[in-house]
């Protein structure tokens, strides 16, 4: 099998820049970054220096930004809206350091919908549902809405829903930054060991070298490119 073939994610020379007035910023300045298949990635850089606008440009989460994504071997810049919204519904899954979970709706049910959604049954979405929640430790608190998890207990769901469709990349933005350092160690840990038990890859975006060095690989973003 060729590299390209094993590359989950390739990122040639982006870039991405915002307008403030008479000013330009450039935020991103030529990033090269490739993912292989079932790597888990730790994207390290301070406040500021570009990790969530790299996530959100490879999430394709929004437009403007120049040079070439191609995510799973397909080249983002080449679909349109309907494609790209199918690459991410297919081959993406989300954890950000703020859960967003559904409020009026429990922790299974969250984690139910991105599956059903997706086009799975009812049975299947619920059965894979709970095994995640319980690989989670969360077996007894399937039927909570989220005002009555704790903020761990929140973002473990949060995870579970990132994985629910066996995505082919996960992109984790701070997934931990909202919690305390016991939670946030034991978060981190079932969260990659359950991407490394189904075989998907991870780019992770935090600032924490510790939890980083617990990766695969680690990449760092300064002056607006990767440096591996």
């Amino acid at each position: 099998m060729s590299d390209a073939a094993q590359q989950v994610l390739a990122v040639t020379e982006l870039t991405r820049s915002f307008s403030q007035g008479d000013v330009t910023i450039e935020v991103l300045r030529g990033v090269d970054l490739s993912i292989a298949s079932g790597e888990i990635v730790a994207l390290l850089g301070p406040s500021g220096s570009g990790k969530s606008t790299l996530l959100q440009a490879v999430g394709l989460l929004e437009g403007g930004y120049g040079g070439s994504i191609r995510l799973a071997g397909v080249e983002a810049a080449k679909e349109g809206n309907d494609g790209r919204t199918r690459l991410r519904r297919e081959k993406l899954g989300f954890v950000y350091q703020f859960h967003h979970l559904l409020p009026d709706f429990t922790a299974l049910e969250n984690v139910v919908l991105p599956q059903l959604i997706w086009g799975a049954s009812e049975a299947e979405a619920r059965d894979r549902a709970t095994a995640l929640l319980r690989d989670l430790g969360l077996a007894q608190r399937l039927d909570h809405k989220p005002s009555k998890l704790s903020g761990g207990e929140q973002q473990r769901v949060a995870v579970a829903r990132a994985l629910a469709n066996k995505p082919a990349l996960v992109l984790a933005d701070e997934p931990t930054g909202n919690l305390d350092e016991r939670t946030a160690d034991i978060v981190l840990d079932e969260f990659v060991r359950l991407v490394r038990e189904q075989g998907s890859a991870a780019l992770i975006a935090t600032h924490n070298e510790r939890l980083a060095a617990r990766m695969d690989r680690m990449v760092r973003l300064h002056d607006g490119r990767v440096e591996q």
